[in-house]
Order: C-alpha cells, then sequence, then structure tokens
C-alpha cells in the first residue's frame, strides 16, 4: 500500500511539473516573443521575410534613410549620410546590435505573434519607423569627424529627443566591406556605436562631476583660493597642469581648467562623497537607455585608493571611464535644473499607442542633482564657454555652456579629446557631447565637430 501511495505522488508531482513547465513556456512565449524572435541565430529575420520586405526608415524631417524594394535593402542615396547614420539604422549582417535594424526588426519586417514574419504583403500592418534624429546633423558631424575614431551626440534636454548620433570609424552600409586579418585594424570597433556602447577616459569633462561634489560637500568652497605652480606633489607624486595658473578662485580653477586646482578639491570631498556625486550623475548605473538601447555603464571609484589616485580621478583620470551619451545627459541636467529627460530615438514605430501620443519609446526624466547645484555648475560652465568663445569657438552664435577635456591615454598615444555641454537658449535646447579618439586637444579636435552639428540643426 506504501509503494502505490509513493508512486502515486511522483506520479501527481511529475504530472504538475509538467502541466506547470507547459503554462510556464506558454507565459515565456507570449511575453517574450518579441525579443526571442530577435536574437541573432534567428537568419529568418534578415532574409527576405526580414529586412528583404523590411519597412521604411525615415528622420526627423521625413528624409528616407532605408527602404525596401524587390526583396532588397536600399539605403539614402548619399555616401557620406549612409556611413554618417551607419550606427543608427544598422547593417544588413545584423552586427550592430544596438542598430535600429537590430533592435526593431520585428516590427519593421511585420512579425507578428499570430502570423510570424509569413505574413502576406496585403495585410502586411505599417511597418515604418520614424526617428528624431536629423539627417543633414548627422552628416554634417560626421565629415568633421575626418575620419578620427569617436562619437557626437545631440539631444533636447526638454524633451529627450536624439537629434544627432554619429559614430566612427564607419563604412557604407550598401557596400560592405570584407574584413579580414589584413584590414582589421582599420575597422576596430566599427560594430559598436560609440554614443551608447563605449566609454572612454574623460579628462578634463571630469571636473563638471568635481565641481558638484564640491558645491554640495564643501560650504566654503566659493571663497577658497588654490595656487597652482604647474605641479603639486601628492604622496609623493606629481600631479600636472599644463600651465602654472597662480593663485585663482574655484571659478577661475575651472575655467583655467586647473588640474592642480581640482585635485585638491578632490581630495577634500573624499573619495566616499565623490563617489556618491558621480553616481548621482549616472557613473556606475546600468539601467540607461536610448529607447530600447541600453546605454554603456561609465565608471569612477576610487574608494580606498590613496589621494594621489583620488587626486587623479578628480580631474578624469585614474580608471574614470565616461560615456557620451552620459555626458550630455549631465550637460542636459545642468541646464535643466538637475533634471536629465531620458534619451530617445524612435519617435513613432507604427504603434497605435504612439499615434494617440502614449510614448511607449520615451524614458522618464533622470533626476540627478540638486537645482541650486546645476545653477551653480552651470555658471562655471558658462564661465569656460566665455574663453572658448575669446578663441573662436562659436555655435552658431548661440549663447552655451560647456567643457572642453584632453584625456591622456599612454605617452605612446595622444589624448582623447572632448567637448561637452549645452545651449542655453529655450529656442534651441541642446545638450551634446564628442569625444575624438587620439585627437588631441579637446577646443581643436572636439568642438568643430559639435559646431558642425549643430550648424546643420539650426540652419
Amino acid at each position: 500500500m506504501k509503494r502505490i501511495m509513493t508512486r502515486s505522488l511522483v506520479l501527481w508531482f511529475v504530472t504538475f511539473a509538467f502541466l506547470g513547465g507547459i503554462v510556464y513556456l506558454g507565459v515565456m512565449t507570449v511575453w517574450h516573443h518579441s525579443e526571442w524572435v530577435q536574437q541573432p541565430f534567428n537568419g529568418h529575420m534578415a532574409s527576405a521575410n526580414g529586412l528583404g520586405k523590411a519597412g521604411k526608415i525615415d528622420d526627423r524631417n521625413d528624409k528616407t534613410l532605408a527602404y525596401s524594394e524587390n526583396n532588397e535593402r536600399h539605403y539614402s542615396d548619399d555616401e557620406t549620410t549612409r556611413e554618417a547614420l551607419l550606427h543608427v539604422i544598422g547593417d544588413e549582417a545584423l552586427n550592430i546590435s544596438t542598430g535600429i535594424q537590430s533592435r526593431y526588426r520585428t516590427g519593421l519586417s511585420g512579425y507578428n505573434f499570430i502570423t510570424g514574419a509569413g505574413i502576406p504583403d496585403s495585410l502586411r500592418p505599417n511597418t515604418d519607423l520614424k526617428l528624431t534624429v536629423d539627417a543633414e546633423a548627422c552628416r554634417a558631424a560626421y565629415a568633421a569627424m575626418n575620419g578620427k575614431k569617436g562619437a557626437c551626440v545631440v539631444y533636447n534636454y526638454k524633451t529627450g529627443e536624439v537629434l544627432c548620433d554619429v559614430s566612427a570609424p564607419s563604412f557604407d552600409p550598401a557596400d560592405p566591406p570584407e574584413i579580414t586579418e589584413e584590414n582589421e585594424s582599420e575597422y576596430d570597433g566599427v560594430y559598436l556605436d560609440n554614443v551608447v556602447s563605449s566609454t572612454f577616459t574623460p579628462g578634463s569633462v571630469f571636473k563638471i562631476i568635481t565641481a558638484a561634489a564640491a558645491i554640495e560637500n564643501i560650504p566654503d568652497i566659493d571663497n577658497q583660493s588654490f595656487t597652482c605652480e604647474g605641479t603639486l606633489d601628492v604622496e609623493g607624486n606629481p600631479i600636472t597642469c599644463e600651465y602654472a595658473h597662480g593663485t585663482q578662485s574655484f571659478k577661475e580653477a575651472f575655467a583655467n581648467s586647473c588640474n592642480c586646482a581640482f585635485a585638491q578639491i578632490a581630495t577634500q570631498v573624499g573619495d566616499e562623497k565623490m563617489k556618491a556625486t558621480a553616481e548621482k550623475l549616472g557613473f556606475n548605473k546600468d539601467d540607461f537607455k536610448m529607447s530600447e538601447i541600453p546605454i554603456a555603464t561609465s565608471h569612477y571609484d576610487a574608494l580606498g585608493a590613496g589621494d594621489n589616485a583620488l587626486s587623479w580621478s578628480g580631474i578624469g583620470q585614474y580608471t574614470d571611464l565616461a560615456n557620451p551619451m552620459l555626458m550630455a545627459m549631465i550637460s542636459g541636467a545642468v541646464a535643466n535644473g538637475g533634471t536629465a529627460a531620458a534619451p530617445y530615438i524612435v519617435e513613432d514605430d507604427g504603434n497605435l499607442i504612439n499615434k494617440l501620443n502614449i510614448a511607449v519609446n520615451k524614458g522618464g526624466d533622470v533626476s540627478m542633482i540638486a537645482g541650486e547645484t546645476a545653477s551653480r555648475v552651470k555658471e562655471l560652465m558658462k564661465g569656460s564657454a566665455e574663453s572658448y568663445s575669446w578663441r573662436g569657438v562659436s555655435l552658431s552664435g548661440l549663447p552655451f555652456c560647456a567643457k572642453t577635456g584632453t584625456a591622456e591615454v599612454g605617452e605612446d598615444r595622444e589624448p582623447t579629446a572632448w567637448f561637452v555641454g549645452f545651449i542655453d537658449d529655450d529656442s534651441h535646447p541642446y545638450a551634446f557631447a564628442a569625444t575624438i579618439v587620439e585627437g588631441g586637444y579637446g577646443i581643436t579636435a572636439a568642438t568643430p565637430v559639435v559646431e558642425a552639428a549643430i550648424g546643420a540643426l539650426v540652419s
């Protein structure tokens, strides 16, 4: 009798486990079908039933960037535009995982859960996508990068619309190269959208974060003075500055981008509060997205590393790494009273909910710093921008607040150049970040890229 009872219990357990598994599989299939069908190993989505019949992709001005005809995928008639928007649109081999053709290919292909990808053309739903990017701004920024590796992003800090997203190196999606051992160095990183998927040593643009930390944690920071003789000994190792700035205020030290002053400021703030401020501003977080596209995690951590490492971290060196999209968001938060609009790049995916102006592709605002802190950092960035204007930087004559960066990345390599900031004009609420790998000085290498993008946007 006990044996029969035991066998019955085992049978009931197996039966319930089987039924539970069936229910779980069914729920997961319904819940994740769109995500699963987009996996790279599903070649059908890149076949004639996928991109070969995929809908068109337009920019914000209804300029067609990609479309299908006769079971083939076609792109803009202009080669520079095709290369400039490669990482936004994506390639047909789906190597660029953040590209629209990869991330949204189920919608583009007309796939749905009931009929799959094989629905007749006469019954296919609207599969077109409209993006927020401006093709002319992307084209201008890409041309200004002049073949250098890097990134440029411009976005509306009030609404979150990404207006320019450009990454290099690139290639022509209409004539993709065959990458071999002989030419792979030329295409190193070509499948990454550096705007969202890469991080770089930030150099002096990180002083925006250090300044915010000082404002929030050093009550008399505006009354302090800092002496720079071109070098500062910290724990027996020198912190170097390009110039001997002499005695300067906090505001002057920011405008001068003085390493010696900001090294002292970082040690005053302390490693714990430096990290806390960096994390409030988005560092060490992996939950930011641009529409459905994940943004690479920026890194900051000098806990317990000692004052020399802390000093270098406060000026954007040590192990600091920053993502261009995040730096644009931080600039947008400074402009926007401490709150950054979450970036998005898909304006309309054909979804009825979008037609009703319910923004399924748009994230909520991100609170980063206190309004008073943002206001004071804005004044510091405005002071820096005045010095850049004296040196010929002009963003189409619009008032701007900004910070350049020249990040050292090794003795045998040129520095990584940065330019981040925002237009201080309600009619053109644009935050931006540009980085050029081995570009040299930010003022000479990165500013022309932003100038070109903003010029195209306001023309």
